[in-house]
């Protein structure tokens, strides 16, 4: 099982450009997708991005095109950079390594703790 540590989150402007890392402990993190999601004070936790082992990635709409996930198999970490970040992007983020090798449909292996992005307007 992957282990998963989140950082990088905390109080931002409205259009700033944060990035997020999560660092993977475990031998099988390189063939793992792996993803963030976010969850926002009294709403469900919600896709935002995953990457495939080799590089391929998928986002959902409200991020696309300002987002971008990317990994480095060699540290084993994944990132996720934000831009043009909005009041709506406040959210906890949370790093996790999927049990199916899909960008799309996920059987959660492991969960990050969550790192806390708050955007000021």
């Amino acid at each position: 099982q992957v282990q998963l540590v989140e950082s990088g989150g905390g109080l931002v402007q409205a259009g700033d450009s944060p990035k997020l890392s999560c660092a993977a402990s475990g031998r099988t993190f390189s063939g793992h997708v792996m993803g963030w999601f976010r969850q926002a004070p009294g709403k469900e936790r919600e896709f935002v991005a995953s990457i495939s082992p080799n590089g391929y990635a998928a986002y959902a709409n409200a991020v696309k095109g300002r987002f971008t996930i990317s990994r480095d198999n060699a540290k084993n970490t994944v990132y996720l950079q934000m831009n043009s970040l909005k009041f709506e992007d406040t959210a906890a983020y949370y790093c996790a390594a999927n049990n199916f090798a899909s960008l799309s449909s996920w059987e959660i292996g492991s969960w990050g703790q969550g790192t806390q992005v708050t955007v000021s307007s």
